[in-house]
This record gives structure tokens, C-alpha cells and sequence, in this order.
């Protein structure tokens, strides 16, 4: 395959990850594999999606470093060939007919005219001496002092108009809990917290067995989540992209927020009520098992106690590095070679790095089937003027949203302690 093709070849691969990327950004600049459906439809849902993504990514670094990379240096070796043949054949070689040219003439100082002049040579000698030497044609064009940006003006250098974000916590479980909508400002719902069966075989004309089943009212609140900015008319009005820079910015803290208070929040008005102060969810201490058998044992309480399907791990990024270096007494990798990026799953289930969890403790759940956030409304951004804004030249954006966080059954959860 010449270094043609197998540019084209690279180029349409790269574009092909490209693709799938661009399909997969979300408003606020984050990634969404849900979203992607340009792989066909056999390739569905965040971990498939990303599988595919790794082994497309893998592809490319192979045929760059094991092809295209060999081919563009003998190529660039080709090139470096004919330039020392240029610079060696006889002089500088003219742009046009690409054949060498008299070497560029060099412009001698004062001095080396005065010593190469014949008058001082026999002068020096002690010959002619009380004449004076003559230097002809030497003016500006010799006299002149080389311009450089420390005795003129340094470049100019344009703003590209990138904004690098600062160092924040990224949105890590929302994706986990699926969402819904209330016109309420509380999501009431019913909970059988009573259910005997009683059935048994029965002989001719014996008493039918009674069971019994009750309901118990449940209810979550909707809370509210925001922040405001205050920003000058002269920064809204100068800069085109600010509005929409700070607009996005504040969206994404309140989601950031939200991420946090899924898992975190205490339940104390106006805090959400989070998975890990949710009375009733289960516990497995580590103790001396190794955490992978730790983590099996809670998946095994979620099945047996909670009767329900655990779906996903939530792990400290700190935590999840143990894990992903464990090795045998030989050395080997458990989780894969160094040189692979390894899958993020534990006992078949995905693996949810969140830096929002505290260290030495996972959790493990049934987030599908059990878990719900409930939105009264979205996350909105309102622009208008508070107290003296209007006469010192001041705006206020605002964003917030308003919704209900829901653990329909508490045991279908359970932390892993001590890991």
C-alpha cells in the first residue's frame, strides 16, 4: 500500500472516531454514549459504545505506529536526501529552475575594507606612508544596524478564543439513575411494606389460607438547586461569546451539584436525600476478603435481602487503581496487561469512577430499577437586574432546577466498607 492510501485509509478511520464523538457531546461539553447511534444498531448503550470506541482507538494507534508512521519517515528521509543534495552541489538553488546560483555576496565591515585595501598592505610594510586610504562605495547599505524585536516590535499575537476550563469534578452518576417528571412539589407514591403469602395446597372442604398485603405512603420533595452571577453590561456586551460561556458554565454547576447530592445528600431540607444516607440500604465490611470477594458478597445481599438485580459498582478512583493492579503471586496483571486499557467491570458489572464517594467504600446497586431522579422543572437560566444593578451597570444570571430524588427500595443498595 503506497503512503497515499494508507493516508486515506488512516483519515477515514479517524474520522469515523470523530463521528462517534461528535454524535456523543451533550450541551454542557461532556460525553453521552447513549446518545451514539452511528455505529449501527449493534452497537447500543455506554459500555458497548465505549467497548467499540477502545478497539477503534487501539486500531488507529496500530496502523500509526506499525504502518503509517514507517512509511512517512522513509518518506521525510527521501526528502532530507534531495535537500543535502541541493545545499552540496555548488551553491544556493534558484526557486525557479531549481539549478545553483553564485553564492550571496558578503558585505564587509569598515575594517575588513580598510585591512584588504593594496594602500595600507604597502603601508603597513613602510611603503606610502602619509597618504590616506580610500574606501569607495561604502554607505547606508553597509552601515546599517541589523532590526530585530528587541530594537523594534516583538510580534503580534492573536487570542485564539479558547477558554480552558479550570480543574473540576466532571459529571460521574447521573447517567446511572433514570429520570422523570412531576407537576407536584412532592412525588407521592405508594410502597407494599407488607406482603404474606399464604398459599398451601388445600384438601376437599378445608379453609382457604388468608394472606395479607398493605400499603404505606411514601413521599419525596421536590428540592431546588442554583447560583447566580452577577457580570458588567460592558462584558455581556463586548464579548459575544461570554453569555453563552457563563450560561453553560452555570448549567453545568448545577448538574455538577445534583451528581453530588444523588450519592451524598443528607436529607435535611433543602438537601435531596442521597443513596448513602437512605435508611435501610445494606452493608458488607470488607474485613480480610479481598475487595473483589467483598464486592460479590454485597451483589449476593442486593439478590437474597433486597430480591433485586444489582446493576452497576461506584468506586473512588483511588479505589478502583488497588483493584485495577491487583496481580497473582507471579506477577501477572489480573485485570490486563499494562499495554491494554482494560475493561472497567467488576463480576460482569460496570465499574462508575465518581470522586463524589468517599474513599475505602463502594456501592452497589439496583440504580435502574430502584432508583429515580424526578424533575419538577429543568435547569433554566433567567438574566435580569437586582437591588442597585440597574443605575451601576450590573446584570444577574441566575440558573437553577427543582427535583426529587427517589430510592424506591432502600435494600436493593449496599456499601461495601473498608476497601
Amino acid at each position: 500500500m503506497t503512503l497515499k492510501e494508507l493516508q486515506e485509509k488512516f483519515q477515514a478511520k479517524q474520522a469515523a472516531l470523530a463521528a462517534v464523538f461528535d454524535e456523543a457531546k451533550t450541551d454542557d461539553g461532556s460525553i453521552d454514549f447513549t446518545k451514539v447511534t452511528c455505529l449501527g444498531d449493534d452497537v447500543k448503550g455506554s459500555i458497548a459504545v465505549a467497548e467499540k470506541v477502545n478497539a477503534m482507538n487501539d486500531e488507529l494507534n496500530d496502523i500509526y505506529d506499525n504502518e503509517l508512521k514507517p512509511l512517512q519517515d522513509a518518506d521525510r528521509a527521501a526528502r532530507d536526501l534531495k535537500s543535502r543534495e541541493r545545499a552540496t552541489d555548488g551553491g544556493v538553488v534558484h526557486p525557479e529552475t531549481g539549478k545553483p546560483t553564485d553564492a550571496a555576496p558578503v558585505i564587509k565591515s569598515l575594517g575588513g575594507h580598510v585591512i584588504d585595501a593594496e594602500l595600507f598592505k604597502n603601508w603597513n610594510s613602510g611603503v606610502g606612508r602619509g597618504e590616506s586610504i580610500v574606501v569607495p562605495d561604502y554607505g547606508l547599505a553597509e552601515l546599517k544596524t541589523t532590526m530585530s524585536t528587541t530594537a523594534g516590535w516583538g510580534p503580534e499575537s492573536t487570542r485564539t478564543g479558547l477558554v480552558v476550563d479550570a480543574v473540576t469534578r466532571p459529571i460521574q452518576l447521573l447517567d446511572l439513575i433514570p429520570a422523570g417528571q412531576t407537576g407536584m412539589a412532592a412525588v407521592v407514591y405508594m410502597e407494599e411494606t407488607t406482603r404474606t403469602h399464604s398459599d398451601a395446597e388445600i384438601a376437599e372442604a378445608a379453609a382457604y389460607p388468608e394472606s395479607a398485603f398493605a400499603l404505606t405512603e411514601r413521599s419525596s420533595t421536590v428540592r431546588k438547586i442554583g447560583a447566580h452571577l452577577p457580570v458588567t453590561d460592558e462584558q455581556l456586551q463586548d464579548v459575544p461569546m461570554v453569555q453563552g460561556y457563563i450560561d453553560q458554565r452555570l448549567r453545568f454547576g448545577v448538574r455538577q451539584r445534583l451528581d453530588s447530592q444523588i450519592l451524598n445528600g443528607d436529607g435535611i431540607a433543602p438537601n435531596l436525600t442521597g443513596i448513602l444516607n437512605t435508611a435501610g440500604i445494606q452493608t458488607q465490611a470488607k474485613g480480610a476478603d479481598p475487595v473483589p470477594d467483598a464486592i460479590y458478597k454485597a451483589m449476593t445481599l442486593i439478590r437474597v435481602t433486597g430480591r433485586a438485580v444489582p446493576g452497576a459498582v461506584v468506586m473512588h478512583p483511588n479505589d478502583w487503581q488497588d483493584v485495577r493492579l491487583l496481580r497473582t503471586a507471579d506477577g501477572i496483571y489480573i485485570w490486563g496487561s499494562p499495554s491494554e486499557t482494560g475493561q472497567e467491570r467488576i463480576w460482569g458489572l460496570p465499574v462508575v469512577q465518581a470522586d463524589s464517594i468517599v474513599e475505602n467504600t463502594a456501592l452497589v446497586g439496583d440504580f435502574a430499577n430502584f432508583s429515580q431522579l424526578v424533575e419538577r422543572r429543568g435547569i433554566e437560566v433567567k438574566l435580569g437586574l437586582i437591588n442597585a444593578q440597574f443605575t451601576t451597570g450590573l446584570q444577574t444570571l441566575r440558573a437553577d432546577m427543582r427535583v426529587a430524588m427517589l430510592v424506591y427500595r432502600a435494600s436493593a443498595f449496599c456499601t461495601v466498607t473498608g476497601i
